[in-house]
């Protein structure tokens, strides 16, 4: 009996990047074929539908300066990656791989190039990462979660199709529950979240604003904090303080739950956050990274901000009582959340497994 295609997945070992390499893993399995994923060892610890024997981890290393030393020594790990992912091209057959960004995706896009099998890039973010920019030339499709990411580029806008963000089963059963609005003096759950690192920045902001608020709004807060361990106990003080309900964790292994069940949302912009909030479709205030090369953060959260369905905050903007202003006037008024929750749903998109897997399979002429 002859084995069911293989499409190996190429991704970097955040959740930014797993998750949707995992959806499009559990679509393609639906239609009959094998998968495996190509990754860094960071990867290891998420569960989901990567097995450890479903799993090669490929030596690889991200850009982290200009010096000689470090250039030096990025390039050698990237070897290693390609000569292990040469191996891995001539031991699995792929029919195609798929990367979904981050420096892990390089070697085994590029052993895919050198030895003839289709590849494919998907971008989630509003701007090409470096990894795949880098990549943009060397594969043969691209996909994009959003309209227009290459619009300016002829050579590849031809190669381009928009297709979302691939969503895992978790998400997809958040987008199918409603958003109720808060009563005007009923609980209103504020769901505070910092990225697959966690912010500090929230830490530092949020209990501090929280503490600005008027008491009566103390005693409505149902808060859930995402907070590293080396900050618990200095925001757990200012939460016993003030009498606030408030659950603090440094991961949420749960969050899709959580964000379903949230009136609004604060959170860093990266692109895997922007896309399951707008396919749940729930309202939020979004602090993007700075500093980043291509501010891709900040694009990002323009996305949901051009459609009033998130506020955007430059963290230089991001204080405790630009923060509590921002909360008391949305707590005041429940029809603009289920306004800014519908903005938000607008642009979401849950077909994006499907989409990308009709795109691998012709790619890979399946």
């Amino acid at each position: 009996m002859t084995a069911a295609p293989l499409i190996l997945l190429a991704a970097g070992g955040t959740g930014g990047h797993l998750f949707p390499a995992e959806a499009l893993g559990i679509e393609l399995i639906r239609r009959g074929l094998r998968v495996r994923l190509a990754t860094d060892s960071r990867a290891l610890r998420y569960g989901g539908l990567f097995a450890s024997e479903m799993i090669d981890v490929v030596p690889s290393e991200t850009v982290r300066g200009r010096a000689p030393w470090s250039l030096a020594y990025t390039g050698v790990m990237l070897a290693a990656g390609i000569a292990v992912s040469l191996n891995l091209m001539r031991r699995l057959k792929p029919a195609a791989v798929v990367g979904f960004g981050g420096y892990p995706t390089l070697p085994p896009l590029l052993a895919a190039r050198l030895s003839g099998v289709p590849g494919i890039v998907h971008e989630a973010n509003a701007v090409l990462g470096r990894a795949n920019r880098f990549l943009s030339n060397r594969v043969s499709a691209i996909a994009t979660s959003l309209p227009g990411v290459l619009d300016r580029d002829p050579a590849l806008s031809g190669k381009t199709t928009t297709v979302g963000t691939p969503m895992r089963p978790a998400i997809l059963a958040a987008a199918a529950v409603k958003f109720v609005s808060p009563a005007p003096t009923g609980q209103l759950r504020v769901l505070v979240v910092g990225g697959s690192q966690g912010a500090r920045v929230m830490a530092d902001i949020v209990p501090d604003a929280i503490e600005r608020l008027e008491p009566a709004l103390w005693n409505r807060l149902i808060l859930i904090q995402q907070v590293r361990e080396e900050d618990m106990a200095r925001v757990r003080a200012v939460y016993d303080r003030l009498n606030i309900n408030a659950e603090l964790a440094p991961f949420f292994s749960d969050l899709p739950v959580r964000l379903a069940s949230s009136h609004l949302v604060v959170s860093r912009s990266g692109a895997g956050t922007v896309a399951e909030l707008a396919a749940i479709g729930r309202p939020s205030i979004l602090v993007p990274l700075p500093g980043s090369i291509d501010q891709d953060q900040f694009a990002n959260a323009g996305i949901l901000a051009q459609v009033n369905g998130a506020l955007r905050i430059p963290q230089a903007d991001f204080t405790p009582d630009r923060l509590a202003a921002e909360i008391a006037a949305l707590a005041a008024e429940p029809e603009r959340l289920t306004a800014m929750a519908a903005a938000a749903r607008s642009v979401g998109r849950l077909d994006a497994a499907e989409r990308l897997a009709d795109l691998v399979m012709k790619v890979a002429g399946i």
